[in-house]
């Protein structure tokens, strides 16, 4: 089990987040190549050692949390975190409420 460590919420199990991957610079629209785009969209580093990630709290504060990860041995050190406004609430449902039901 790996256990991020929430600023906002505490450490949680991995199963509460959405792993978004590696923090990256996305290509210069004016510069880029259909090679570079490809190499952008597709194209990941396998690093046996420590990489930094961004996970998505989507069961908790519903944040974007940046991780140091050993993807060897899973040991998590928090980097940083997103302090934006989580999104807003709209299009979300509370389990148990009745959305949808006209009766």
């Amino acid at each position: 089990m790996i256990r991020i460590p929430c600023p906002h919420c505490g450490p949680r199990d991995s199963a509460e987040f959405r792993h978004t991957g590696n923090p990256r610079p996305r290509p210069s629209v004016e510069r880029v190549t259909p090679q570079d785009w490809r190499r952008y969209l597709y194209e990941r580093d396998n690093v046996a050692g420590w990489v930094t990630e961004t996970w998505y709290h989507s069961f908790g504060c519903r944040r974007f949390v940046t991780v140091s990860r050993n993807t060897v041995t899973n040991e998590v050190a928090t980097d940083s975190a997103d302090d934006g406004p989580p999104p807003p609430a709209a299009g979300r449902h509370r389990a148990g409420s009745a959305s949808g039901s006209d009766s």
